[in-house]
């Protein structure tokens, strides 16, 4: 079975999949293969589902949502004849217990096979295998509860399935892989015999269960099936022996490489990144050459050579690259004192293969893939001129006249600064400049790059999708003999990219803003539960221990930041990247805990709730709850796309009751930080030579404030009083089976960066949590996170997509600013040319 999955903040996820399942359907020996569609978003599921020819599965429904979506969903999967896993939730959370288990997937039987027709063996059931062994006592019968549930489940529900993911149960000895291969065989073993069907399950990482060493099967026995109240120590303390034997050989093979000629322990280190004898061993080299500058040329340049070798061939990661440039940086500091005392005499270092001038776009401060890129490039021997961020125009292209760079770069995160690199590509060709220009950061596209940067500068134009590819893009920009031809095939390929984009555009349908509206999304106001919150006004969060974050972490994007793609924590048993991922988050949780002890990073956030009403698509703020004053406007799009079987057109403004319902609502409004010491942590492991703990700060840092955001989230349904009855696990907040939402200016379903100046003036976020706007409305420090709060029970994320020309006029009517500037900011999503 093929698990298909496109989920992606940036891409339209329901076209991707349709492209994709449509390319597949071609192919003979893909196509016989049974498809699992995967999403969290029903229109991307509903997608899916009209492109496949055979009977799928769907990845997955539940009770979270309540009955009445969950027979919305299972009618039309009927229709559509698919099979579905159905997750153990229901309304109150993520079941842990037997008989929760079993309550929950009955009453799912019941409604699907009694009430609604459904064949029971197109029913799936994931009762939620979850980690035992955690130190936790609820936490050691989640085995147990497994497998009774799965055995009652395939006794009392006739011809159902039941699936589970197995490498969940053994998070909590990650790092230990005789274990968890061992605690994966056994409870396959006994889930098995109990009548799991199907499962998700490393093949690499599972032990034949009879091979099984008996101390440690006796050992994982008795935590998988809570044996005994001392299980959990038993294992933890035969697991450190496992750990701990042989040190002796161990030792004797870590330190076998000291033995080497001192130019293979160059490159050994250079390789595994390790500094410890760097000093010793670069004095030991000098001493072999006539100059300090040949130990460089030498055996440092030939170590990171096979670096990057084996990073192009896709052998090392990112993160193991960055700790190569740590060891470089820490070898070339060593020289450094004797190169200045012979540069009298001998003159200037080598020329390196070219030099880069690099910077965030005005606007715009975040830097964590470019600092990234710098390094990658740096280990090449290329000379990096990194301006840092916020940099204007006119700077960067004085500093590329005045250092006679050779490539330049602009990097992103923000919508605003694709506007900003257009306007650096028509400053650089109305300055005659000649340099090739490589487009990167979170928010470019190949796409963009084609159709808006590249059309307003004649030299080679190259979007650089990551790290890993852009040692390969200046190597051919930089190469008389390849420039021209590699700068053609880009140019025919944005080109290519440019007609069909054009074919796209014309192919999407637009109805008309007042058809729109009058399609918008409807409440029953007169009976809908509208909570009042505890509290009106501000309440600052200041200095809130980072401690109480960590748990709320997703770990996922820290690797996507490291250019480690996968699902944490399944990234760790990778059979690839898992040896490395497993070392990135070891070294990040040994930052994380001196962060927290050293409080070297401080939290600050602010939140409010107002009375409010929808006026239209706009949502007034008020002071009171007669509505006395008003504080502030929030404006919103809403969704013009034509669309199908009758589904909404949203827009933010319909989960707000509007003031002709008679009733008054409520919306929230936040911005949190993580990002107080970064800058001062940062600078001192770049004063050590250490980038590799420098991008490590910035990218904890990212996760602590969306970890801050999560916390506050679930702080504000307390207070809001609608959430005080949830009970989710960290994976359910994570996955944000929750209600209400926060959505934050400049992303799908709100996309116009300029209201975050309207929530930051409600919030005072400057004076009470001392985050600042940048002209382009980036946020600053950049571990930053700010939204709106809506508690409206149906509230969801949406992407408003298109934009039609009457809309936007009436939009910039509304916000009292003039069409062309709207239109700036709304480029990504506009549906036509503007004038």
């Amino acid at each position: 079975m093929i698990d298909i999955n496109m989920d992606e903040g940036l891409i339209d996820s329901e076209a991707v999949m349709r492209r994709f399942l449509n390319l597949i359907a071609a192919e003979p020996d893909i196509c016989k293969v049974p498809i699992m569609v995967d999403s969290s978003r029903w229109s991307v599921i509903q997608t899916a589902l009209r492109c496949i020819q055979g009977k799928a599965v769907v990845n997955s429904i539940s009770l979270k949502e309540g009955e009445a979506v969950f027979r919305e969903h299972a009618r039309e999967l009927r229709r559509f004849g698919a099979a579905a896993v159905v997750m153990a939730f229901d309304e109150t959370g993520q079941a842990d217990t037997t008989d929760r288990k079993l309550a929950i997937c009955e009453r799912a039987y019941r409604i699907l096979v009694d009430e609604e027709g459904w064949d029971p063996s197109d029913i799936i059931f994931d009762p939620n295998v979850l980690t035992v062994a955690t130190g936790m006592e609820e936490h050691n019968a989640y085995g147990v509860a497994f497998i009774e549930a799965t055995r009652l489940i395939k006794t009392r529900l006739a011809g159902c399935r039941v699936s589970g993911g197995i490498s969940n149960v053994s998070f909590s000895f990650r790092g230990n892989n005789r274990v968890r291969e061992a605690m994966h065989a056994a409870f396959l073993y006994h889930a098995r015999k109990a009548g799991l069907d199907m499962a998700i399950v490393n093949a690499g990482m599972i032990e034949v269960y009879e091979e099984i060493d008996k101390e440690l099967l006796e050992r994982v026995e008795d935590v998988l099936l809570n044996r005994r109240p001392d299980a959990t120590e038993r294992l933890i303390q035969f697991a450190d022996s496992i750990k701990a034997e042989g040190p002796g050989e161990a030792q004797k093979e870590a330190q076998a490489w000291r033995a080497l000629p001192v130019n293979k322990r160059l490159e050994h280190a250079l390789i595994k990144g390790i500094v410890e004898f760097i000093d010793e061993d670069v004095e030991e080299a000098r001493r072999q050459f006539d100059r300090p500058l040949q130990v460089i040329e030498g055996p440092l340049m030939d170590g990171m050579n096979v670096v990057g070798d084996l990073f192009g061939a896709g052998k090392m990661f990112l993160p193991q690259v960055v700790k190569s440039a740590r060891v470089m940086k820490k070898a070339v500091a060593y020289l450094l004192p004797f190169m200045e005392e012979e540069k009298q005499r001998l003159g200037a270092p080598p020329a390196a293969k070219g030099r880069i001038l690099m910077a965030t776009v005005k606007g715009d401060v975040h830097d964590i893939g470019k600092n990234i890129v710098g390094v990658v490039l740096g280990c090449n021997n290329y000379e990096v001129i990194d301006l840092g961020v916020m940099v204007p125009c006119e700077e960067l292209l004085r500093v590329a006249r005045e250092r006679a760079v050779d490539i330049i770069g602009l990097s992103g995160l923000i919508t605003p600064s694709l506007d900003e690199m257009v306007h650096v590509a028509r400053e650089m060709e109305r300055q005659g400049f000649t340099l090739p220009l490589l487009i990167g950061g979170a928010t470019t596209s190949r796409l963009h790059t084609a159709v808006k940067i590249a059309l307003q500068y004649s030299a080679p134009t190259v979007h650089v999708k990551d790290a890993s590819r852009v040692v390969g893009v200046v190597q051919a920009l930089l190469d008389p003999q390849r420039r021209d031809e590699y700068a053609a095939r880009v140019r025919a390929e944005y080109d290519a990219l440019r007609e069909h984009h054009g074919r796209g555009r014309e192919e999407k349908t637009l109805i008309a803003y007042a058809d729109a509206r009058a399609n918008a999304f409807r409440s029953d106001w007169d009976t809908l539960d509208i909570p009042t919150p505890e509290f009106r006004g501000l309440r600052v969060l200041d200095d809130y221990p980072i401690d109480e974050l960590v748990r709320y972490i997703d770990w996922t994007p820290f690797f996507h930041a490291w250019e480690m793609k996968g699902i944490f924590p399944r990234i760790l048993d990778h059979p690839e990247r898992g040896a490395e991922a497993r070392k990135l988050y070891d070294d990040a949780r040994r930052l994380l805990e001196r962060i927290i002890r050293e409080r070297r990073l401080r939290a600050r956030g602010v939140v409010f709730f107002h009375p409010a009403n929808a006026i239209g698509d706009d949502v007034e703020v008020y002071t009171d709850e007669r509505r006395g004053g008003l504080l502030a406007t929030f404006h919103f799009l809403r969704q013009q796309g034509e669309r199908p079987d009758g589904k909404p057109n949203y827009s933010l403004a319909d989960f707000i009751a509007p003031r002709e319902s008679g009733r008054l609502d409520y919306l929230g409004g936040f911005a949190v930080t993580a990002g107080h010491g970064v800058a001062e942590l940062v600078a001192e492991f770049q004063a050590d030579h250490d980038d590799y703990q420098a991008i490590m700060v910035k990218a904890l840092a990212d996760r602590l404030a969306e970890a801050f955001a999560e916390r506050l989230h679930e702080l504000v349904r307390g207070w809001w009083g609608y959430g005080q009855g949830e009970n989710l696990s960290q994976e359910a907040l994570i996955a944000e089976r929750y209600r209400g939402i926060r959505p934050a200016a400049g992303y799908p379903a709100c996309p116009d960066h300029t209201e975050k100046r309207i929530l930051f003036d409600l919030l005072g976020a400057e004076r009470n949590a001392g985050i600042e706007l940048t002209e382009n409305f980036a946020m600053t420090p950049g571990a930053a996170v700010s939204g709106l709060y809506f508690a409206h029970p149906a509230a969801l994320y949406f992407d408003v997509g298109r934009l039609g020309l009457d809309q936007v006029e009436n939009y910039a009517e509304r916000k009292g600013m003039e069409l062309h500037e709207v239109e700036r900011w709304l480029g990504p999503n506009l549906g036509y040319e503007p004038a």
